[in-house]
């Protein structure tokens, strides 16, 4: 047992001994405290005094055991606390015992204070437990057989199902996940059968899942749902399991097609679908969900959001006013009226943010209002209706929210050819968290890229890098900035340097890939680079995408067709589009092409890489 230096006696103790005397009286080991006089009663009302457990002989040792304990003899106050819960076979004090022996890191003889306990008390459930904890802690996942089956077996046949379901949560911290998904498996036979037919396959293939066999998982899932279409369980492990396997989604489909789909797990779905980037799915099942609960404000706001990034102005216009109206009502407050509306104008065209920022729905009402009126302002500076947008950010009353305010409003001046007094007004937003003077820089940075400003950008950049130094996203937007003013050695630098602090960054990953495939250089490097940003981000359509046009400079086009058309499938974006739209145009399929690229224009007439694209190949739609 480990000691620690000794240290004064004082308030600590007295903290010891409380928490010993309250597990004690928790456990019906009461010690007889005085206290303030009672009213006297009678004889008929009076309770019969209760003998208490705690002698002169069980108080001091108690007593000195936690003066042990807070002097760093932790070895002898584990050995006074077992001896004494062994005499009382009290289950507090088996409990002190094994906490003080875990906290001393002394795994054996938590071990040993376990089996006592069990000895003492045969069906303690708590005793079980942490003796399996314990087990695997200490690499032993062979040994976890015998507790296991015990504790299944004394559990009454309402609480099994709740049991099963914490296994592989239970024995998460074992060393080797495939023997514990073994014993799991094992212990498990006999109740795949009957009312815990699906929740012992759904434990099972979760084990499975964190031994790093996704393909028994599935089959585990695929099992339970067999079983019982309408489970929730087998839903949750196929949504863990699409990363991997992709085929997974079928079971969580198949599951939202029932009657009895849960909204809460068709909205688990959808921030699946938006974390790989794919809003359209994300947003047919917004769509079905607002359908089957039209009443209820939050899936307006991710609707809204996602229709928004997609460039659907006036279905996510009317997504957002349906949520703010919603919101309004619950909180009791007049909904806005009809005047007070924008007038959306379906042929035009919205540029907004990432979507991921604003498609959760935030903890509280207001908040989620906050963000409906900001992303409903920037739709209408997008459709360049700046009244509406201005009656927007006067709702926005949070100086949580001062510089997202600020910003619409820097922007709405940028477009307008005031960009000098935008860049004023951002500057001007007072630093009251220490994050604020970050986030002014890349605001600042922002305007400057969106009016096509990129060398001021860069700049801007560098000096927001030098003073927050190894900032992995402030580096990876100077970076991006370098490569617009032909920089493109630094570009690389920068790049490379993102990735050496952050090694996951599957965008540095993707960019660097892509900057040198679009530049048809050391090709076999760049398409080693976006494998492994897909990896890191599997499904990503932008990555995809990238993938896609690192096979086409290699010239192996049906397999660039192939990934093309997977990432313009999930995410029908105008850059997609014009890659999408070139392979096609290489391979000879000239009309599909051109239904493509005209696809993208119609979502954003001005984007870049469309134009350079249609201008290079000569061709008019």
């Amino acid at each position: 047992m480990t000691e620690r230096s000794p240290r004064p006696l004082g308030s600590s103790l007295l903290a010891g001994w409380l928490t010993t005397t309250l597990l004690l009286l928790a456990s019906g080991v009461q010690a007889q405290i005085p206290g303030p006089a009672a009213a006297p009663e009678t004889a008929a009302e009076a309770a019969p005094p209760a003998n208490s457990a705690l002698d002169d002989r069980l108080f001091y040792q108690l007593l000195i055991g936690e003066m042990a304990l807070n002097s760093g003899d932790a070895g002898s106050a584990y050995e006074l606390m077992l001896d004494a819960a062994r005499r009382t076979r009290d289950e507090a004090l088996f409990r002190r015992a094994v906490d003080i022996a875990l906290k001393a890191r002394a795994g054996e003889q938590a071990l040993a204070a376990t089996r006592a306990w069990r000895t003492a008390s045969p069906r303690s459930a708590d005793a079980l437990r942490l003796q399996l904890q314990i087990l695997l802690l200490l690499n032993r996942p062979t040994a976890v057989g015998e507790p296991l089956k015990l504790l299944l077996a004394q559990t009454l046949p309402a609480d099994l199902p709740d049991l099963i379901s914490a296994l592989p949560r239970l024995l998460q911290q074992a060393s080797d996940p495939k023997g514990v998904a073994q014993v799991i498996d094992d212990a498990l036979k006999p109740y795949r059968s009957g009312a815990t037919a699906v929740v012992a396959r759904v434990a099972q293939g979760r084990a499975w899942l964190e031994a790093r066999d996704p393909d028994r998982a599935l089959a585990l899932a695929r099992e339970a749902q067999a079983a019982d279409a309408t489970a929730a369980g087998p839903v949750l492990l196929a949504m863990e399991l699409m990363r991997e396997r992709p085929m997974a989604e079928a079971l969580v489909l198949g599951y939202l097609q029932t009657a009895q789909a849960e909204p809460a797990l068709r909205m688990a779905f959808v921030r699946q679908l938006t974390g790989q980037q794919r809003y359209g799915d994300a947003v047919a099942q917004l769509e079905a969900l607002t359908r089957q609960q039209p009443e209820v404000a939050a899936p307006f706001l991710s609707l809204g959001a996602l229709q928004l990034e997609l460039k659907q102005a006036a279905a996510g216009e009317a997504a957002l006013l349906r949520y703010v109206q919603l919101v309004q009502a619950q909180l009791g407050k007049p909904a806005a009226s009809a005047a007070a509306q924008p007038a959306v104008q379906p042929s035009l065209n919205v540029a907004t943010g990432d979507a991921d920022d604003d498609s959760e729905e935030p903890a509280h009402p207001e908040q989620g209002l906050l963000q409906a009126w900001l992303m409903l302002a920037q739709s209408a500076e997008q459709r360049g209706d700046y009244a509406t947008a201005e009656r927007w950010l006067a709702k926005v009353d949070d100086p949580q929210r001062a510089l997202d305010v600020q910003t619409r409003r820097a922007s709405m001046l940028a477009r307008q050819g005031q960009l000098a007094q935008a860049r004023e007004l951002i500057r001007r937003v007072p630093e009251k968290r220490s994050e604020d003077g970050r986030a002014k820089l890349v605001a600042e940075a922002a305007l400057l890229r969106d009016a096509r400003r990129w060398r001021d950008a860069f700049e801007v950049l560098a000096g927001a890098t030098q003073r927050y130094a190894d900032d992995p996203d402030l580096l990876y937007e100077q970076a991006m900035m370098a490569e617009k003013i032909d920089r493109v050695d630094e570009m690389e630098r920068l790049l490379r340097r993102v990735i050496a602090l952050k090694p996951d960054n599957a965008h540095a990953h993707n960019a660097l890939g892509y900057s040198l495939a679009d530049r048809q250089q050391r090709l076999p490097e760049a398409r080693q680079l976006i494998q492994r940003a897909l990896e890191l981000a599997p499904g990503d359509p932008f990555i995809t995408d990238s993938l896609g046009w690192v096979e086409f400079r290699l010239g192996h086009r049906d397999e660039a067709l192939r990934l093309l058309k997977n990432a313009y499938g999930a995410r029908p974006d105008p850059e997609i589009a014009a890659h999408f739209g070139e392979v096609l145009w290489a391979a000879g399929q000239r009309d599909e092409a051109r239904r493509v690229w005209r696809e993208g224009r119609v979502r954003e007439p001005a984007n870049e890489v469309l134009r350079e694209t249609l201008g290079r190949l000569r061709v008019e739609l």
